[in-house]
């Protein structure tokens, strides 16, 4: 069987060529062409005098976590470790624990967040089944000069949080598609 050959020209390797000042001088003319028409006309320019002007967040912004509580004021979480198991990051540490009453749901004795482990990716949120975390504060996650304050308590993610207007149980009366 004959093996057939195909010979492909080579591209110009002519010094000109591989110094790249063509591709050098192109370069340099779109920025110099840009910089001139930012600089007089003032068209393309799209700066923002941070922090006098702050631009507005998507509606969809995932900004600091934060903790519902119930209208008794408990927090709404029920410890049942579905945000932290399904957190990719393993960013949050929950000590469950329960009320002396035992008809009473489990309690989060502890409940932390590393906001520096934390990857914002929303996790926790889709995973809560009691509508007890939140990412939708819209507050701006801030700088940490020091670690041990990025670690967002029960009490700071409270504070955060509000009042939850999902309704927590069974009536599926009136939902679309069940009867």
């Amino acid at each position: 069987m004959a093996v057939t050959v195909t010979k492909i020209p080579r591209p110009d390797r002519s010094l000109w060529v591989q110094s790249y000042v063509p591709e050098v001088m192109r370069g340099l003319s779109i920025t110099s062409k840009q910089f001139f028409k930012n600089l007089f006309t003032k068209k393309d320019v799209v700066t923002i005098q941070y922090p006098e002007v702050k631009r507005d967040y998507p509606e969809r912004y995932r900004g600091l976590h934060r903790l519902m509580y119930r209208d008794d004021g408990q927090v709404r979480c029920v410890a049942c470790m579905c945000c932290s198991t399904a957190c990719p990051a393993n960013c949050i540490h929950i000590e469950a624990a329960e009320h002396d009453d035992t008809s009473i749901e489990k309690y989060p004795a502890v409940f932390v967040i590393d906001e520096l482990r934390c990857i914002v990716c929303g996790m926790c949120v889709e995973a809560c089944p009691c509508d007890a975390i939140r990412m939708d504060s819209g507050i701006h996650t801030h700088p940490f000069y020091e670690r041990d304050t990025a670690f967002f308590d029960k009490p700071a993610l409270l504070e955060l949080g509000g009042p939850s207007v999902a309704h927590q149980g069974g009536d599926m009366k009136g939902v679309q598609g069940h009867h």
